[in-house]
């Protein structure tokens, strides 16, 4: 493992970074695609194809089921393509002679068909959790408290008085109980009092602090200029690790709401959204650090996945949701014009919040910085 591991970092680090994306995406897309694959043979539909990554295939073969299996060779998403997915007035008559009744996924019930498609997040999010309790369960889970090591000086905290040796109770009210929950609520909050309750010398007492902007390439952020003491780890049993593992799931799941809908409000910057270039800049990193960096970073980004992919937007798995559950209060099928506007705006969103997520990796990643340092 030693040997792999100083092999891995002799690497430069445009291999390294490109070969830690297509392991990441590809194992995040494998278990999001093979969700709706289970979840397809469980309700009787027939699966054509499975692919991972687009474009012309690498390999491929079929099952003697008659499933496809296929892999890419542009790494950036995969697909199933179920039997009969298409409604019969979409296709040509020599298509419709080819289907296998009872198997084809336009005839299926709306709650059958809405399984199937909500089963790909909810397979992101399982992985997540299984993935931070194997973390759990082999280096430990973080205990790190809340207690304040250092107060820069001149620093936000230091102005409120705030001391080495408090620990931070809550924040305007809600309750923290790890270092990374002060920063995740700071840190949106640059210029706005924060009421701050410590313990010190064993009373509670509150003081307001008003954090500090600090650029961090992608706009301001909060700081109050204070350290937390080392972290340490505890190793859990394996059914406390799987209960901890669906804690931090939902956790992630409400801070990355919670983060959107400051976005949406202007409390958070949109800079912070990121695309597939920060991915794999952050993949290498992690990658480069170890094994465990890279699982913890597979978790994240795998609960990121689900959630994306639940989002009401025509053309992902949320959109079609939406769909089946206008069907289901209807008691028939929306419009086939109705679904169409709905596709179309659907793509021309996705295509927007691509190329505005691409624009930040590029201006605030490494080759905006590259392209800044040409320029100086």
């Amino acid at each position: 493992m030693e040997s792999f591991g100083h092999l891995w970092n002799m690497l430069p680090a445009l291999p390294r970074t490109l070969i830690a994306f297509a392991v990441v995406l590809g194992v995040l897309v494998f278990v999001h695609e093979m969700g709706h694959y289970l979840a397809a043979r469980w309700r009787g539909v027939h699966v054509d194809a499975f692919s991972i990554g687009f474009g012309r295939p690498l390999l491929q073969g079929r099952d003697r089921r008659g499933t496809e299996w296929r892999l890419g060779w542009i790494p950036l998403g995969g697909y199933v393509k179920l039997h009969g997915q298409e409604t019969p007035e979409d296709v040509p008559p020599e298509v419709r002679a080819n289907w296998q009744p009872g198997r084809t996924f336009h005839e299926k019930r709306v709650g059958d068909r809405a399984i199937v498609v909500a089963a790909g997040p909810v397979a992101n999010f399982l992985l997540a959790i299984l993935l931070f309790a194997g973390l759990f369960m082999t280096i430990g889970q973080p205990v790190g408290g809340t207690g304040i090591n250092t107060v820069v000086e001149g620093s936000a905290a230091a102005r409120a008085g705030l001391l080495p040796g408090d620990a931070i109770v809550s924040l305007d009210g809600q309750r923290v109980g790890r270092f990374e929950q002060v920063q995740r609520y700071i840190q949106p909050r640059a210029g706005q009092p924060v009421a701050v309750a410590i313990t010190r010398d064993g009373a509670e007492q509150t003081v307001t602090v008003t954090p500090d902007a600090r650029d961090n390439g992608n706009g301001p952020v909060g700081v109050l200029g204070i350290q937390g003491g080392a972290s340490r780890f505890e190793r859990l049993d394996p059914a406390s690790a799987l209960a901890a593992g669906a804690v931090q799931t939902a956790d992630i799941t409400w801070q990355t709401l919670k983060g959107i809908g400051e976005m949406l409000v202007g409390e958070r910057s949109a800079k912070e959204l990121g695309g597939p270039i920060r991915i794999a800049e952050v993949s290498g990193e992690a990658a480069s650090l170890g094994l465990s960096p890279l699982v913890n970073l597979m978790a994240l980004l795998s609960v990121s996945l689900g959630l994306l992919n639940l989002f009401p937007i025509p053309l992902l798995d949320g959109g079609h949701l939406v769909f089946y559950a206008a069907e289901a209060i209807r008691g028939r099928p929306l419009p086939p014009r109705a679904q169409e506007y709905g596709f179309r705006a659907g793509f021309a969103l996705l295509v927007s919040l691509f190329l505005f997520a691409s624009w930040n990796d590029i201006a605030g990643g490494a080759i905006g910085r590259w392209v800044a340092g040409l320029v100086g």
